[in-house]
């Protein structure tokens, strides 16, 4: 599905409980296909655990434990999970580029104080081992979002991007997934072209 809508298969990774697909996909993509693309993890996971019921009827419940135990997982709404995909997709519907990715980050923060909270209550080494994986992958992710917000605007910069929204921002940092841009700066109005020509003409 990221193939068909844009995106580049980079590898495909098949693990004893499942596999991963490693695939890239413009910055710039709209939203409505990378929700697309999104979607598919889930609803992939749900066939293979039904087809593989059907398969092997009498591992019924070993292989739902499974599936549904690595879907739960990778829908929690900690990026760089499916489910924080999902979530800083949303942030993208009404704030800025950088400021969505901000917002998600501090959620799935948030969200692992709680899991931190239920190990106290709880122990579990299980809890343990999945928020220091979670905290690592999150604070991993938060070092990327400068690298994330250059190539959304290098894109800008070097692709033609035919947006039916606009607004006026007076800032790089305001700019926003599905929109085209005007930049103020007193009374003076640049197109994204412009006002981007003057960041990257000498890289």
């Amino acid at each position: 599905m990221a193939y068909l809508c844009g995106g580049k298969v980079l590898k495909i990774l098949i693990y004893p409980l499942g596999g991963i697909s490693k695939f890239s996909t413009p910055f710039n993509i709209s939203l409505t296909k990378e929700f697309i693309i999104l979607i598919f993890g889930p609803i992939f996971q749900i066939l293979a655990c039904l087809f593989l019921v059907n398969v092997f009827p009498d591992e019924q419940t070993l292989i739902s434990t499974y599936h549904f135990g690595i879907l739960f997982f990778n829908l929690l709404p900690i990026y760089p999970l499916d489910g924080g995909k999902f979530l800083c997709l949303f942030f993208h519907f009404f704030s800025s580029y950088k400021t969505a990715f901000y917002i998600t980050i501090f959620c799935g923060y948030c969200l692992l104080f709680c899991f931190f909270y239920f190990y106290f209550v709880s122990f579990s080494f299980n809890v343990l081992f999945l928020i220091i994986f979670l905290f690592i992958k999150l604070c991993g992710e938060l070092k990327k979002i400068p690298y994330y917000y250059e190539k959304f605007l290098l894109e800008r910069y070097l692709n033609y991007y035919h947006f039916h929204k606009s607004k006026i921002v007076d800032s790089l940092d305001k700019f926003q997934r599905g929109y085209r841009h005007l930049i103020k700066k007193g009374d003076i109005y640049y197109t994204e072209k412009e006002y981007l020509e003057k960041k990257y003409k000498n890289c």
